[in-house]
Formats: C-alpha cells, sequence, structure tokens
C-alpha cells in the first residue's frame, strides 16, 4: 500500500486537501490510505521512524514552527528515499530552496486562485501510484545465504531446483548460471515461496522453471537443460503445473 501524508498547519486547507485525497482514493479505488494528516512535522518523522514506509507526501512550506516544510522533506527523505514529495504554499519564490536542501520534489503547487489545488493533488497522485505499482511488479525478490564471509543473493527468478548435498546438512541450489552451497534444511524451502515444491526428498524444485516431466522416468527437465527427479509420492503434486 502506498502511504499519504500530509503535513498542513491551516486546519480549513489541511481538511479540504484531506478531503481531495480520501475521496479519489474511494472513487478509483486505489491501494493507498492516508495515513497521517497533520499541523505538526514531528508526527510524520515518529511514524517514518518506527515503520518501513514508502509514502507520497504534501508538505507545506511554510510550517508554523521552527521547521520549514521544505526542512521536513529533508528529514523524510533520510527515512525513505524513494517517496515522492509535493510542496504546497503561498510563497512560489522559495522554491530554490529545495535545491538548497537538495530535496527532489515531484510537485510545487502554489496556494492562489489561478491554480486549480485540487486537479494538481489529483495528478499527483496518479504519477506516485503507477510509479508505486510498477516498482512493485518489478521488484526482486531474492534469495539469500552465508557462504563463509560472504552474503550470496540469488534472485527467485533464476533459482532452478535444490538438493541435498553429500556433505550432511548442506544444500546445492542449482540456479541458471550457478550452483551455491549452503547449510539449510530442505523441509524450509517450500515455505519461503509458494513457487518451490517438495518433488523428492532430496529435491525441492521451482515450479515457474519447468519445461517438461517424464512422468514414466520421474525426470523433470528445467527451463536450461537440467534435470532433476520426483518420486512416486510427490508426482502427481507436479501434474497440473506444467502444460500437456
Amino acid at each position: 500500500m502506498l502511504e499519504i501524508f500530509i503535513c498542513e498547519d491551516d486546519e480549513e486547507q489541511r481538511k479540504r486537501l484531506t478531503k481531495y485525497v480520501s475521496d479519489y482514493i474511494m472513487i478509483e479505488n486505489l491501494d493507498m490510505k492516508v495515513v497521517i494528516s497533520t499541523a505538526h512535522s514531528k508526527d510524520i518523522i515518529n511514524h517514518l521512524q518506527q515503520n518501513d514506509t514508502t509514502g507520497l507526501y504534501f508538505l507545506d512550506v511554510d510550517l508554523q514552527e521552527e521547521k520549514s516544510g521544505i526542512a521536513l522533506g529533508a528529514e523524510i527523505r533520510q527515512y525513505d528515499t524513494q517517496g515522492a514529495i509535493v510542496f504546497i504554499t503561498t510563497h512560489p519564490e522559495l522554491t530554490y530552496l529545495t535545491f538548497t536542501y537538495k530535496v527532489e520534489a515531484m510537485d510545487y503547487i502554489t496556494k492562489d486562485q489561478f491554480t486549480d489545488i485540487q486537479k494538481r493533488v489529483i495528478d499527483c497522485i496518479d504519477t506516485a501510484y503507477h510509479r508505486y505499482m510498477q516498482n512493485k511488479h518489478n521488484h526482486r525478490k531474492l534469495f539469500q545465504t552465508k557462504m563463509g564471509d560472504k552474503v550470496i543473493s540469488i534472485e527467485y527468478n533464476d533459482i532452478l531446483f535444490f538438493e541435498t548435498s553429500s556433505q550432511l546438512h548442506k544444500i546445492i541450489l542449482h540456479a541458471h548460471n550457478r550452483q551455491v552451497e549452503f547449510y539449510g534444511k530442505l523441509k524450509a524451502l517450500p515455505e519461503m515461496d509458494n513457487r518451490f515444491y517438495r518433488c523428492h526428498n532430496s529435491y525441492v524444485v521451482n515450479k515457474d522453471n519447468i519445461a517438461e516431466i517424464d512422468i514414466t522416468k520421474r525426470e523433470i527437465r528445467m527451463v536450461n537443460g537440467q534435470i532433476c527427479y520426483a518420486s512416486s509420492r510427490f508426482l502427481k503434486g507436479l501434474k497440473d503445473i506444467v502444460p500437456k
């Protein structure tokens, strides 16, 4: 979920802005939520310190406190490097401060009669949501394990299968272009991701990388031509996950 934060010290303007955002989220049925709407910057920072957040932030530049909205934006960047920040202000001449504080802003909306604030806010929501969903779709899930003093990371998509090693308590991971041996328990692997399937007492296969199954030989051919094996006990669980 993309979380939305509003920091505006004028109560009437804060309520109006919150309504613009909440109404649009409801109408479009977006996976977003106004988490905090406040007059105090500390409320947002306290939340970020306690939560791993990707957010969209609407910040009043001229907050009635020691910290300006742009300084708040710079502090937000320490906790949320991917978030989208939108500044709203009656002082467009202060835009240069975003460069002083090195805050990359999505937009800078002025509170004047010539600006359609609601439309600009909706445009920002659409842009931030599109980027969020794109990043979510492209997120790479990594399998990580220690090898000596190193931490090895392999994308789940690259994993073909696991097999027990001849060395006690060790497992061999077969990926597209490498093999990695590590300490672990084979039975724990299917619990890590639903694409991992226990096909044999000695094998766990990545279902997404199966090319074909020879039921007679109980062989599983992977997309790169490698072979792992299935036992009669587990074979029936594979019959419906690959093309006939």
